[in-house]
């Protein structure tokens, strides 16, 4: 029976952090992943940036962004972290993280034109997640942490509250295997894609859901440490769902689907009706409320309708848009009610009528006036031909639900009392700072932040 000091379950961000993080307490690290090599990293693979604090503009961040604006930023998305103490020392943390993560791996590059305006937030990895995560696992590799792909765990043995061992299924087939460690770390995301569960949740609605990352992160682990009486942080509905492409792939069709044409026209539903503001605050702090918003709508469909003065305004989509020479031709590719949709369109024009010259950058009070629901920035009229429409449909990116955990990223018990030797780290704990909402790039920094931590404490834990 094999013996490690640190096992880590997942193959991501969070992981990798915290099997690089134990390497340096401790000699014998195991990373689980339950991909196959070809697919590891989950949904790091998917992602471009990450977002820091930080005093001071340098080669690849354009301006200061202080732990106060961060900490506002947060609080305004979500209402107020679940835990303040663990948002304010992510954030703390968050200012190390270029340094800890250059030291290990990462490269970095300024951010191309049409990212969001995130370039006074962020930090833009050089090739994107992958290249992150390739670079991530040569360090890995050279540091002798050993690794298994293709490994499901089906089971964590508890006894007295302490980690004795994982029970290992290959993919490939054969036996369960059980493989002992002195403390575990589990990284191995939420269950955005067990459609099953989340029909539980949303009803039929969930069958049109679209899931933009691994078809792996079914939920299994946070299942069994919530059957081993973890206490739950975060609600089961709460999901981080952007708009994609409705002609996306089921599964992991990545951040190349994903849409950012909501700000710069109209999004009508089914019936041709608006349903939601799209001028609401600058784009990176509301894209992942339009997942939601689209999800409540009849059959989870929506069309985001622009003209020619601003097709060219936003990141190229993944499918061509729908393209006409009038919104009457335009409303019957849809396939939505023609009159509901010119009415719709009227009222919205009449709305904006005499707007123009906006400033995406800012939130800069271009409004409709009698318009319900209104539109209270960049409201420019559609009244260009050709007219373009995409389709809308909610892209799963992760879910809130997970384990709440305390300051050494130990799982908490029902009880409030932390196990003695089980950590989390990444999409199972990100409830704990995440309860609504988003901030472009907040993924990955709690993915590394708690990776870091849980790794480090568990190397000491290990090792003592």
């Amino acid at each position: 029976m094999d013996q490690y000091d640190v096992i880590v379950i997942g193959g991501g961000n969070a992981a990798l952090c915290a099997a690089m993080a134990a390497r340096h307490r401790v000699d014998k690290v195991l990373v689980l992943e339950r991909a196959p090599i070809h697919m590891r990293g989950g949904n790091s693979r998917h992602t471009r940036n990450i977002r820091c604090a930080h005093s001071s503009a340098d080669k690849f961040f354009s301006g200061p962004y202080t732990d106060e604006e961060f900490m506002a930023d947060l609080t305004a998305v979500t209402g107020g972290p679940a835990n303040v103490d663990l948002a304010r020392f992510m954030i703390r943390q968050s200012n190390q993280l270029p340094r800890w993560m250059g030291e290990h791996g990462a490269s970095w590059q300024q951010p191309l034109a049409g990212t969001l305006h995130l370039g006074r937030t962020n930090r833009w990895f050089l090739g994107g997640g992958k290249y992150l995560l390739n670079a991530y696992y040569r360090t890995a590799e050279r540091m002798g942490i050993a690794f298994r792909y293709d490994a499901f765990v089906e089971d964590l043995i508890v006894e007295n509250d302490r980690f004795e061992a994982a029970v290992v299924k290959s993919n490939n087939g054969g036996p369960p295997e059980v493989i002992r460690g002195k403390a575990v770390v589990v990284a191995a995301g939420g269950f955005e894609a067990n459609l099953k569960w989340l029909e539980e949740i949303w009803g039929e609605a969930a069958r049109n859901f679209i899931v933009r990352g691994t078809p792996l992160n079914d939920g299994a682990m946070l299942a069994n440490l919530l059957k081993k009486g973890a206490k739950s942080i975060g609600t089961a509905k709460a999901i981080h769902a952007i708009a994609v492409d409705a002609r996306s792939p089921k599964y992991d069709g990545g951040i190349v689907t994903r849409l950012d044409s909501v700000v710069f026209g109209v999004v009508v539903n089914k019936l041709g009706l608006r349903f939601y503001n799209e001028g609401e605050d600058i784009w990176p702090k509301r894209y992942a409320i339009w997942g939601g918003l689209i999800a409540a709508q009849p059959d989870q469909i929506a069309y985001s309708i622009v003209d020619s003065k601003t097709v060219n305004k936003f990141l190229p989509p993944l499918f061509k848009p729908y393209k006409a020479n009038t919104l009457e031709e335009l409303a019957a590719i849809l396939g939505v009610p023609v009159s509901a949709f010119i009415e719709t369109m009227a009222a919205y024009n009449r709305g904006a009528a005499g707007n123009s010259n906006v400033r995406m950058q800012v939130l800069d009070g271009l409004t409709t006036t009698g318009v319900t629901p209104p539109k209270t920035n960049w409201a420019l009229p559609v009244d260009q031909p050709p007219f373009y429409g995409l389709p809308l449909a909610p892209g799963i990116t992760f879910t809130y639900l997970g384990v709440a955990v305390d300051e050494c990223a130990r799982v908490m018990d029902t009880a409030g009392r932390p196990f003695k030797n089980v950590y989390a780290a990444g999409e199972i704990m990100s409830g704990n700072v995440l309860t609504k909402g988003y901030l472009g790039g907040i993924g990955m920094t709690i993915g590394a932040v708690f990776g870091e931590l849980a790794g480090r404490e568990a190397g000491t834990n290990a090792g003592s």
